[in-house]
């Protein structure tokens, strides 16, 4: 819980960033029906009228709250995405980035109420760093299949963030079983893009060895 801070002087950013925080814990903690300016104005110890001074309306601080988080876990993402690439890359590293970035920073929740209010552009920062993280990457050069296993990841992370435990539980497995499939399912396709473009290699080289003596390999 975001301790109270009436007694403390904070310049114009630094309130906005407490307010931002507060928004996330209440986010997290009770739902995006608790993100209100007087709810995040009562955690932080402001008044009503110093919130909207910073944010106008609650819903430019949602607004705020939700580019604040997208920027976060892009960061998570682009992190994995580069992790991926890396041929010493550890897949349960890289699940663990996006699912933890997802669960942890309240995107589940977010990603929920925005799409059912009718505000899904506020999501595009995620998806617009997706899409660049993944299309440098490609251009980079690599043989993993990143968009999908991006693609794959993603929705795998957004659904267990919401209901993933819960769902487990129901089924009668282990909270982390998810977690666990998506590990596998990428340490699976990473393996299988390693050796499928080990084996072209390979085919690539031998059509490409020069031959010395045209007519001595003739007669062999």
């Amino acid at each position: 819980m975001i301790a109270s801070t009436s007694k403390k002087r904070f310049t114009q950013e630094e309130g906005r960033e407490l307010a931002l925080e507060a928004a996330r814990s209440l986010l997290l903690h009770a739902g995006p029906h608790a993100v209100t300016l007087k709810a995040v104005a009562d955690r932080i110890g402001r008044t009503h009228a110093n919130l909207l001074h910073h944010f106008g309306t609650a819903a430019e601080l949602q607004k705020a709250l939700a580019t604040s988080i997208s920027g976060r876990v892009s960061a998570r993402i682009s992190q994995a995405v580069h992790r991926a690439r890396d041929d010493a890359a550890n897949p349960a590293e890289i699940v663990h980035l996006i699912y933890d970035a997802f669960k942890k920073e309240g995107v589940g929740p977010l990603a929920a109420w925005m799409i059912l209010t009718g505000n899904r552009d506020v999501l595009d920062p995620i998806l617009r760093t997706l899409r660049d993280v993944v299309g440098d990457l490609m251009q980079a050069g690599t043989h993993i299949p990143l968009q999908r296993h991006t693609l794959s990841l993603v929705l795998g992370a957004l659904g267990y963030s919401l209901l993933g435990e819960e769902f487990a539980l129901a089924l009668g497995q282990p909270p982390e079983t998810a977690r666990e499939m998506a590990v596998e399912h990428l340490r699976i396709g990473i393996a299988k893009a390693h050796a499928e473009y080990q084996e072209t290699e390979a085919i690539r080289l031998e059509l490409s060895i020069p031959v010395a003596n045209p007519v001595a390999a003739l007669q062999i």
